[in-house]
């Protein structure tokens, strides 16, 4: 059996989420607001919350096209806080609205939301070297500086905390544990723009 970071636990959705995205340098725009609005749900739940109502939040989000949230409207809304395959927060929710309205922002002033936000790691994955999970930090200079920048934006549900799991999430930063089957792994499977 290989060994996997002690996060991943035992749960199939989890080790599945582990072995086949987490760390994964990821630069397709659609995937990137995907996960940026998946992180500010998770905000004071689990990641295992949010990963078991992933496909809930796919289908009453349209597919995570931000074109389409950006035009969300009162009845939307109102759906949406009836829906209960996803988190039903009137902060939360109000705040994926604004954030793909400035998501689409930053598309048209640096022509990918992709070419904005590896900016803050250089373009290229940080690796990371943690035996185990207690070594992980919750927040780094980069994820400072995203959060505060994100902000400045008009994004909502960025604090520091959640741009660090966004970046590990997509492959920004390398934090699988040394000991990690997937941490070799990660270094060679960028995906394509």
């Amino acid at each position: 059996m290989s060994k996997r970071c002690q996060w991943a636990g035992t749960d199939p959705a989890m080790v599945a989420y582990h072995d086949q995205e987490w760390g994964v340098p990821e630069h397709r725009d659609q995937v990137l607001f995907e996960f940026l609005l998946l992180e500010g749900a998770q905000a004071g739940l689990t990641w295992a919350t949010i990963l078991k109502k992933r496909e809930n939040y796919r289908k009453a989000y349209d597919g995570f096209q931000a074109e389409k949230i950006a035009q969300y409207k009162a009845p939307k809304v109102r759906a949406l806080l009836g829906d209960a395959g996803i988190v039903r927060n009137r902060l939360k929710i109000a705040a994926s609205i604004q954030n793909a309205q400035s998501f689409l922002e930053v598309q048209r002033e640096f022509g990918s939301f992709d070419a904005f936000i590896w900016h803050f790691v250089g373009g290229k994955p940080v690796v990371n070297k943690h035996r185990r999970l207690t070594e992980y930090p919750a927040t780094t200079p980069a994820s400072d500086a995203m959060s505060r920048e994100l902000k400045g934006r008009g994004f909502k549900f960025v604090g520091s905390t959640i741009c660090y799991a966004f970046m590990q999430a997509v492959g920004m930063v390398n934090d699988h544990e040394t000991g990690c089957f997937r941490y070799r792994e990660v270094k060679n499977e960028a995906r394509p723009n």
